[in-house]
């Protein structure tokens, strides 16, 4: 799998942490403040969107009166403790990022979620100095799965798109690294388990845990 390879880009909720149930908490709490449940079909039709684009559309859909700068902020008010506080580390990460790094193979998160929320759960783990650099899907013009955040990743990090690994955790994410022209794992996840068919048969690979990729990586050396 790292074969090649001179980067390796991280999703972060679902992915780099377990962190996916945050959300569903704060869409209840979020529109019960106004008086709307979560609908079925929420977590479908916002897969994959940028934190932005998920405002836009909250703020559509549910004829919310704050902007969307307002939406934003709130939702990092809501969610910002559970993720200093309460969010895990995916099993064997630390590990995976430590041999990373002794491997001086760069490293990125390239996620939807905002920066202020990425950076605190990697500050709250202290893991913030393995990643070379972060990047949101604020910051380009398309969310997964279009390729446009990892090939950002890609871009600031000095690495052709062929040479990076990307692991992610849903469906649209692995089409933005494959769109992008990476190679893709998949990370098993509870939120996800539904589309664990469709992972392994979209990803390059497909891992429970980052031990895996270790002990893989250790039998090569």
């Amino acid at each position: 799998m790292l074969k090649g390879k001179k980067a390796v880009l991280f999703d972060l909720d679902g992915t780099l942490v377990d962190s996916m149930w945050v959300w569903s908490e704060v869409d209840i709490r979020y529109l019960g403040e106004m008086g709307l449940s979560v609908p079925a079909d929420l977590q479908e039709e916002i897969e994959g969107m940028g934190f932005t684009e998920v405002a836009e559309y909250f703020k559509k859909r549910f004829q919310i009166s704050q902007d969307i700068e307002q939406i934003k902020e709130t939702w990092n008010i809501l969610a910002m403790d559970a993720y200093q506080n309460q969010v895990k580390l995916k099993p064997g990460i630390r590990s995976f990022l430590t041999y990373l790094k002794s491997q001086n193979i760069r490293t990125a998160v390239a996620s939807s979620n905002s920066r202020e929320l990425i950076e605190a759960v990697l500050k709250s783990h202290r893991i913030d100095r393995y990643f070379d650099c972060i990047v949101t899907s604020c910051e380009v013009q398309r969310g997964k799965p279009a390729p446009d955040v990892y090939l950002e990743a890609a871009g600031r990090l000095g690495v052709k798109p062929e040479n990076c690994l990307v692991f992610e955790d849903i469906v649209a994410g692995i089409q933005s690294g494959k769109a992008a022209g990476m190679t893709t794992c998949a990370v098993e996840d509870a939120y996800s388990l539904a589309q664990r068919e469709e992972k392994r048969r979209r990803a390059d690979y497909y891992i429970e845990s980052y031990d895996e990729v270790i002990k893989e990586a250790l039998k090569e050396c």
